[in-house]
């Protein structure tokens, strides 16, 4: 079953470029922002937000681990629908609750963000990704 999850569906060659184009460019955008939490961690900043009660640190790293680490997985296609599961779970607590009480306005990013990775959880990687390799 969990191959089956992994493994990347057929689908047409412009689709297969539409997805390609998706997934990186959504990608390189949602990696600005792991970059810039990276470097402040690293930096010694370790003062974040706890949305969900498991400690500033533990957020801290996994939300740098979803930004940046699940990000450049989704750019190169390898272990995709896993890592689009942590980064669907990021924007669904940047949504739901650290922006919860907001206004839409502060919720937009994370909400196109959120669709953009549902829609490639439903697509897979397409053929131009290290999964397609993978499983061909």
């Amino acid at each position: 079953m969990l191959k089956r999850f992994l493994k990347p569906m057929k689908l047409p060659a412009s689709v297969d470029w539409a997805v390609l184009i998706l997934r990186v460019g959504v990608s390189c955008m949602m990696l600005t922002h792991g970059y810039a939490k990276l470097t402040g961690f690293l930096s010694g900043d370790h003062s974040f937000a706890d949305p969900i009660g498991i400690g500033e640190e533990a957020s801290y790293v996994l939300t740098i681990a979803a930004e940046f680490g699940c990000s450049l997985l989704l750019i190169l296609g390898l272990g995709s629908r896993a890592a689009l599961l942590g980064l669907i779970f990021t924007m669904l607590v940047v949504v739901f609750i650290v922006h919860g009480p907001d206004p839409i306005d502060k919720k937009e990013h994370g909400l196109l963000f959120l669709f953009a990775y549902i829609s490639l959880l439903l697509t897979g990687p397409g053929r131009f990704s290290v999964d397609a390799k993978l499983y061909r």
